[in-house]
C-alpha cells in the first residue's frame, strides 16, 4: 500500500511538472459477479454503486489514478438439497475501497470532444463483507449445507481492467470492464455430503461519469 501511495504521488508530480492535469470527482453504475467454474452453485450479478476521485495526468497517452469506493458481489443459489425443498441463496454485498491506474491514449483529441482507450491494473481492499443467506427451510440447521463464510473472504484482491471513454468539455465518460488477477473467495462449502472447494474471482462492468473540475 506504501509503495502503490508513492507511486500514485510521483506519477502526479511528474504530470504537475510536464503535462496536463485534470482532477475530479467521479459516480458510476457497477454490474459484478463472483465466477465460479466447475461448479453447480448458481451466481447471479450485483448490480451496485461507485463513487470516488479520479486524476489524469498527460496528453496525447495519459496515465490515471483513482480512488473509488463501490460494492460488488453476486447472489448464490445452491443445488436442492432434499426434493421439496427450496434452494437456499446467499446474496453476497463486498465493500471495497478500489484503486485503479490506467494508462490510456487519447484516439481523438479536438477541443471539445476526445476519445479514449485505456488498460491498467486495479487494487481492491475488503472493508467490509455482508452475506445475508435466505434459508426457508432451514437446510443449514438440518446439516444438509454448510455454506460460505465472511472469513473465506480475502481482505484484497488484485484485477486487470479494459476500457475506452469520451470527454465532452469537462465531463468524462468510461466504460470499464474489471477481470480477475487473484482471487477474491477462498472457501469451501459443504452439501449433499461433500465438499466443494470455492476459488473464486470478481469480475466487475462499470460504467462512470466524472467531472474534470480542474
Amino acid at each position: 500500500m506504501k509503495k502503490l501511495s508513492l507511486l500514485i504521488v510521483a506519477i502526479l508530480m511528474s504530470g504537475l511538472m510536464y503535462g496536463q492535469f485534470h482532477i475530479g470527482p467521479q459516480i458510476g453504475y457497477t454490474s459484478s459477479n463472483l465466477s465460479l467454474k466447475g461448479s453447480d452453485i448458481g451466481n447471479g450479478l450485483r448490480n451496485n454503486f461507485l463513487a470516488g476521485v479520479f486524476m489524469r495526468i498527460g496528453k496525447k497517452i495519459y496515465v490515471q489514478p483513482e480512488l473509488n469506493y463501490m460494492v460488488e458481489g453476486s447472489v448464490f443459489t445452491y443445488p436442492s438439497l432434499k426434493s421439496g425443498l427450496i434452494p437456499v441463496e446467499q446474496d453476497i454485498k463486498v465493500k471495497t475501497i478500489q484503486i485503479p491506474l490506467s494508462i490510456g491514449w487519447r484516439i481523438i483529441n479536438a477541443k471539445i470532444v476526445n476519445v479514449r482507450i485505456f488498460t491498467g491494473a486495479t487494487v481492491n481492499f475488503n472493508s467490509n463483507t455482508t452475506i445475508d443467506t435466505k434459508d426457508p427451510d432451514n437446510s443449514i440447521g438440518q446439516g444438509l449445507l454448510s455454506p460460505l463464510k465472511n472469513a473465506d473472504f480475502k481482505k484484497s484482491h488484485w484485477q486487470y481492467q479494459i476500457g475506452a471513454g469520451v470527454d465532452v468539455l469537462m465531463f468524462a465518460i468510461d466504460v470499464k470492464y474489471y477481470g480477475n488477477i487473484t482471487k477474491l473467495v477462498n472457501g469451501s462449502v459443504t452439501y449433499n455430503s461433500t465438499t466443494h472447494t470455492i476459488d473464486a474471482g470478481s469480475n466487475v462492468f462499470e460504467v462512470t461519469l466524472g467531472w474534470k473540475i480542474f
